[in-house]
């Protein structure tokens, strides 16, 4: 199964803002992101088609701005986001035009999804992306989302997007090396599981919350992301973004990380999967 990884054609990789960031500064890591980027690009030019869904915009626009703790309002976090997006889409533009790759931004909220009519032309607009091989650069649109369309956190966004553009697999790049027995932090005892089969009520007991004041998701949403992913039929990885070369590792075959099974569900849709 997992030299199989090799052979997924479409795929989306979801990387967090505490992946993106310096843990000390919360300054973008510039380094991390151009190797990144580098095999975005090189898995691009081996014939697969690559969807990212990037968080990041809060965060860099609160560095910008030079707020020094995480912003709870939601104008401030809007601000922020206005501010950061364009200058995160900036960084990856320069990054990727380096090995001539192009690249498109969308931004989308619950609406797009529970509206038929935007939906499909979500799905039209990235099929003809992908057809012209361009690697669309997904994010929640926080500057107009509210409390009842926002997605809360970008692991739930890119399992939406998965099925959206019914991708192979999705990959999420997080600060921890997979799903637990435990918090690894606190238990030294915890055991990575390497392959779920099905997702079970004991799983969920195992996720725990965000780590850091930099990110929104903890393991909790990602568990619940590889619920919808699955179902949509796209195999999910959790993959610990600390090293990119993992994403390389991954799919020589080797045996890293979290990886949870599709189990394609019949007449599948994303209307159901909108209220949480």
């Amino acid at each position: 199964m997992r030299e199989a990884l090799k052979d997924k054609k479409r795929i989306v990789f979801k990387i967090g803002s505490s992946t993106l960031t310096h843990e000390e500064t919360g300054a973008l890591d510039l380094v991390k992101m151009e190797k990144f980027v580098r095999i975005l690009t090189d898995l691009h030019n081996q014939g697969k088609e690559i969807v990212l869904v990037s968080s990041g915009a809060i965060a860099v626009g609160r560095k910008a701005l030079s707020l020094t703790e995480r912003p709870t309002d939601r104008a401030v976090k809007q601000a922020c986001a206005a501010v950061g997006q364009s200058r995160l889409m900036m960084v990856y533009q320069k990054l990727f035009s380096e090995y001539n790759q192009y690249t498109a931004q969308i931004l989308m909220t619950k609406v797009t999804i529970a509206n038929d009519k935007s939906r499909h032309n979500a799905q039209n607009t990235f099929r003809e992306l992908l057809n012209m091989g361009v690697i669309p650069i997904v994010n929640e649109n926080d500057t107009v989302a509210t409390d009842e369309i926002d997605f809360g956190d970008n692991d739930y966004l890119s399992a939406i997007v998965s099925a959206i553009v019914q991708a192979d697999l999705l990959v999420l790049l997080s600060d921890i090396d997979g799903l637990y027995t435990d918090d690894p932090n606190k238990n030294p005892e915890a055991e990575l599981l390497s392959y779920v089969e099905h997702i079970t009520d004991e799983m969920l007991g195992m996720a725990k919350g965000p780590a850091t004041d930099i990110g929104t998701g903890g393991m909790m949403s990602k568990v619940e992301a590889a619920g919808i992913a699955n179902d949509a039929g796209a195999d999910m990885v959790i993959l610990n973004g600390s090293d990119m070369e993992n994403i390389n590792r991954l799919f020589a075959g080797e045996q890293i990380g979290t990886l949870f099974r599709e189990h394609r569900t019949r007449h599948f849709h994303l209307k159901n999967y909108l209220d949480r």
